[in-house]
């Protein structure tokens, strides 16, 4: 039996449509309005790299231009309207999300414990008791806790010493939970001071648990494989072998139904998908001419082999490459223009002094993809986005380095 193709234009159309890209900016920024994406996001990366601005934050302010970064926190710390742990990576994730992540919490538990004693001996363990109770008189920083501990590795997360190694598995196993960030340092407090007691007392079991997440994982991709089921929370929320469980019991119950997505390529891939999909792409309105300069952590670029598939837009991030090796930059930022990906800069807010409030945006190099012409009207479309990124960041004017429109 053949199935229905859902051809690559609405196809990247409707990807588009569920992560929030395919309409203009929009909302106040704040409060509900900002508490409503990240839920349809499902949840935000955190990351502290910030040549422009944090990951995070672009990531928001692509999809609602009022948007500032305070908003964040006072959603997080004041409202309790989010809470911080792990998916793929570190995350922002709606707080009503947090009973299901007792069971991140349990196969972290289960399957770490070796490994972290390992790395960091013995001696971490016998500190536990006493986090905890440093923690139960209030909350602290990582940088509180004894100091003067050897570290025990050459660098990063490895120099971390045996109570800050506590005071992070505390915090993977829900034992205590991030109340803030003060400068993007981690304040943790104890979990039932933090996360409301109505989101604190519900106990799904594990199978409640895995078709929450694979419902949810399906309804914010629009159509998937098991594995990118599996991959959207992260393999701790969803087991692939219980992705392709829950896969095959929901097309055997006749929930979801199989399709065949055609790809940048013109190849088809087979995926499962609600009913109806192929009719709610077909009444997506066209995306506008905007450009948008995207976060590397884009949720719509988090899976790098599904955006590759269905935009032809390769990228990885080069931070961890030596700059001798770089095809392109530290950190390019892709740009979205329409339904398409046409490009990639290298750019950077340049400031005198550390947080001042003037400075230039610096655009050092900017690659046009394969086939797209940097004409008159592109390049308004980019000195938009720049004007705008300006505004966001809080800078005075835009510079461009000497050959910076590369072939």
């Amino acid at each position: 039996m053949s199935l229905p193709v859902l051809s690559n234009p609405l196809a990247r159309r409707l990807f588009m449509a569920r992560h929030l890209l395919l309409a203009p900016p929009g909302g106040s920024g704040r409060g509900a309005d900002l508490r409503a994406l990240i839920g349809r996001l499902g949840f935000v990366q955190l990351d502290s790299v910030n040549t422009l601005a944090r990951a995070h934050d672009l990531i928001l302010f692509s999809r609602m231009g009022a948007y500032r970064p305070p908003a964040l926190g006072r959603l997080m710390s004041r409202e309790r309207a989010l809470f911080e742990h792990w998916t793929h990576d570190a995350a922002v994730i709606p707080v009503e999300f947090f009973p299901h992540w007792r069971h991140v919490f349990a196969r972290f538990e289960a399957g770490m414990r070796e490994k972290w004693t390992r790395w960091q001996g013995e001696g971490f363990l016998d500190q536990l008791d006493d986090v905890r109770a440093h923690v139960a008189r209030g909350p602290i920083t990582s940088g509180e806790l004894a100091p003067e501990e050897p570290r025990g590795g050459p660098g990063g997360w490895w120099e971390w010493h045996p109570s800050k190694a506590a005071l992070e598995w505390l915090w993977h196993t829900g034992e205590i939970t991030v109340a803030r960030r003060d400068n993007f340092r981690k304040v943790y407090d104890l979990t039932e001071r933090v996360i409301p007691p109505e989101h604190l007392s519900p106990r799904p079991s594990g199978e409640e648990s895995l078709d929450w997440a694979c419902r949810e994982a399906l309804a914010r991709l629009g159509f998937a494989t098991s594995g990118e089921l599996a991959g959207f929370w992260g393999k701790r929320m969803v087991p692939p072998e219980d992705a392709k469980r829950w896969v095959a019991g929901a097309l055997g119950r006749g929930e979801v139904e199989e399709i065949a997505v055609e790809q940048a390529d013109g190849r088809l891939r087979r995926s499962i998908a609600f009913p109806g999909l192929s009719e709610e792409a077909a009444a997506l309105p066209e995306a506008g001419g905007r450009m948008r300069a995207l976060s590397p952590f884009d949720p719509m670029l988090r899976d790098r082999a599904r955006a590759e598939r269905l935009f032809g837009f390769f990228y990885r991030i080069e931070i961890f490459v030596p700059a001798e090796k770089r095809q392109w930059g530290y950190y390019v930022f892709p740009l979205l223009q329409g339904e398409r990906l046409v490009g990639r800069v290298d750019m950077k807010a340049s400031r005198e002094k550390p947080g001042a409030a003037e400075g230039a945006l610096e655009v050092r190099a900017l690659w046009p993809e394969p086939g797209v012409r940097w004409g008159r009207g592109r390049q308004a479309a980019f000195m938009a986005e720049l004007e705008r990124l300006c505004r966001f960041a809080g800078l005075e004017e835009v510079r461009f380095a000497e050959g910076w429109l590369r072939a």
